[in-house]
Formats: C-alpha cells, structure tokens, sequence
C-alpha cells in the first residue's frame, strides 16, 4: 500500500511519548512492505537534522520548519475563535502546502493520522480512506488541567478544553476510523457518538531495549522520569516532593530521589534543594539511572492514555508505585504487577514496604517485566493495527460499492 502518515512531532528520534508511538507504527508499516510517506513538523534546526534519521524506516518525508514564537502566536489568533488554540500551535501553511501537493499528485490507498491537532491538514478529503489515531483525547487533558490552575487560568484551560472537545467530534466524524491508546480513551471516543468505527491499540514498550541492569539496585534510591517542562509531570512532582517525600524521610532519612528530566523549570530545579533531592536535567541516557533505583514512582495525578515511563521503568525491572489514575493506562494488575496509591499516606507505605522487604521487591521486578513482555509488546500491538488498517479498508471498499 501506499500510505501518507502524518504526525504532530516529527518522529524521529524516538525519545519522547509523542514520538514513540507513530515511529513504531512506521517502522512497522514499512517492514510490512508498505511505502510509507511521513509528513510532520520540526521545531528547530537541531531538531530537524536529527529527524532526518527517519529516512532508514520510511520511504521519504516532508518536514516543515517552524518556529516556537511563530507557532505560538498562530495559537494566540485562535483564541477569540472557536477553532482549538492547539490546533494553531500545529499548523504550518508550509506542511499544508506539503500535503496538497502530494495528495494531487499520487495515488494513496490509506491517509493515517497521529493526534487530532494534525487531523486539520486532510480532514475534507473523501476519497481516500483514514484513520485517525488520537491516541488520548487531548480535550480531556485540558479539562483536568482547569482543575489544578488557578483563577483565572482555569477559565482558559476549561475553554481551550470544550473547544477541543467539540473539534475531537467533528475530526472523528470526518475520518472512516478513529482509534485510542487505551481502552478508557476508547470509551470516551464510543462516548462522543460520532457514527464512525473506533478501536484501540495499545502502546508498547522495546523490552530488549529497557532490559534489567546486571549490577545491584540501591535500596535507597527512588526515582520519577519524565520531561520536567510538562506540567503533569511538574504538578506531580511538587506535591510528591511537599507531601510524601518528608513522611518518607522521617522514616528512613539515608532515602534520595532521583527526578530524571530534560528542560526542568526554575520550580523543579529548586526540588533540588531539599535534602536527598537530585534534579538531573536532560541526560544521554535514563536506562542507568532507572536500573540503579530501588523503585520509580509515578504519582501523577493528570494522566491521560498510557503512561511509557511506567512501561520501561517495569520491562527494566524496576518496581513502579503509581496513581490509580496513570494505572489505568497500563495492561496490569495492582499488587500483582504493580502497586498503586492516591493518598500521601497511601504513597508512603507502598514505597516503604517495598524498601523493606527485598522479597518483594523481586517478586514485583519479575511480575512486572513479563507483564510488559506478554502484554504490551509492540509486535502484539502492531498485530492489532494491521487488523484495524484491514477493518477500515474493508469498510471503505464496502461502502463505496454499497453507494455505486
């Protein structure tokens, strides 16, 4: 087949959620002989050069250039607008150009989109069919953020969320399938009642990649990753550090926190200054840190769709305590795999009955790594798109022929 994918984050290298899922789903493609034609956005020169590395999994790409300040004020114009201000933030007249000009120029069997904010650039073409991946629904997102901002930010989360909201209908309801991450996402995309055919896959985790460390843990090491210029992260992170972090000390004072992150905020560097804090900033490579952890903790309390630091945190061997809201993310079971908290009280004697009690902490590094093996391994998700793909083609065919 011939497939133009397009994707809000150019995909390549994948080293953040945003690009983990679309560049394994175009690898896939292609070593499924598909020609696959990668459409996306970079945001700087550096950014760009490294994307090029995509070439080796795709047949060609188109990447558009464009600017933080530019980007930011087309998502500024869209605020009197009913149109979503994210969905400005990823527009490019250069890409759209892109786009058009491949659409009139070559004959496509499939038009795949990763997350709605780039739905826009084929969301009228009929004669083609598409899937659009939403991955989470991004109004959600915003709509729990005006639940943590105060007055009267809230007010401009919860817009910039029903506005989201009302244009996730209207981008489903113009595309043949639309699928999520997750099977809560799923529920809430079957919720919006579009008509349209929607499905699930999950996300995977490259377990020869994230494999356990030969050397011994610290047993006195916890450790969080994430970018630490995203504010769930953020949010999280700061009432971990205010909340739990000194019920845990008092208890075991030798105890230091690891928060592993690229591009941390003036707040979070100031974590740093607590005692046994570690505020690392970007690093090569999160894999050691983790490995040395006697645990990762994951206490996010804005959580939407799948969770990949829980994945490879848990594929390394490394227990996870997380929230009951990022839990619901992962294909595993509290206690057996993984353990979860809500409350500070709650978070202070999972971690620390973890700490105590090496027996259980191996029993969680085993479950938990055959757990990512059996359940969350791409191969087992990508078998799931390639039904999904025959599922929408099938229909498309069918309903063609249905209305000659």
């Amino acid at each position: 087949m011939n497939i133009l994918y397009l994707c809000h984050r150019f995909p390549f290298p994948p080293k953040r959620g945003g690009k983990i899922r679309p560049f394994n789903m175009i690898r896939h493609l292609s070593a499924s002989g598909h020609r696959v034609t990668v459409c996306s956005l970079a945001r700087s020169a550096a950014e760009a050069e490294e994307g090029r590395g995509i070439a080796a999994h795709c047949a060609r790409f188109e990447m558009a250039l464009v600017s933080e300040p530019t980007q930011t004020l087309r998502m500024v114009a869209r605020l009197p607008l009913t149109t979503p201000s994210s969905m400005g933030y990823f527009h490019s007249p250069a890409l759209q150009r892109h786009v058009d000009r491949l659409l009139q120029t070559e004959k496509w069997d499939l038009i795949f989109v990763h997350c709605s904010s780039v739905a826009q650039y084929v969301e009228r073409v009929r004669t083609v069919p598409k899937i659009l991946d939403f991955g989470d629904m991004d109004s959600q997102k915003w709509l729990e953020y005006a639940n943590y901002k105060p007055f009267p930010l809230s007010l401009g989360y919860r817009l910039e969320g029903n506005k989201m909201l009302a244009a996730e209908k209207r981008l489903a309801a113009s595309f043949d399938l639309c699928t999520a991450t997750t099977r809560a996402e799923w529920q809430t995309l079957e919720d919006y009642r579009t008509g349209v055919a929607t499905d699930w896959f999950p996300n995977g985790v490259d377990a020869a990649f994230f494999s356990p460390a030969a050397e011994a843990h610290d047993p006195d090491t916890l450790s969080f990753i994430g970018r630490m210029d995203y504010y769930p992260n953020q949010e999280c992170m700061a009432r971990f550090c205010a909340q739990i972090w000194p019920l845990l000390r008092q208890r075991r004072p030798q105890l230091k926190l690891l928060i592993i992150g690229a591009d941390p905020s003036p707040e979070m560097r100031r974590l740093g200054e607590l005692p046994g804090v570690t505020v690392t900033g970007s690093v090569p490579d999160v894999r050691p840190f983790v490995r040395q952890s006697a645990l990762m903790v994951a206490p996010l309390n804005i959580a939407r769709g799948t969770q990949n630091k829980i994945l490879e945190a848990m594929a390394m061997g490394v227990p996870v305590v997380t929230s009951r809201v990022a839990a619901g993310g992962v294909d595993a079971e509290p206690v057996t795999h993984f353990l979860v908290a809500d409350t500070p009280e709650e978070y202070s004697g999972a971690i620390l009955g973890v700490l105590q009690n090496p027996a259980e902490r191996q029993r969680l590094a085993v479950a938990g790594r055959q757990r990512m093996l059996s359940n969350h391994a791409w191969s087992h998700s990508m078998a799931r798109l390639d039904g999904i793909i025959e599922r929408c083609l099938r229909d498309f065919s069918h309903s063609k022929g249905t209305s000659a």
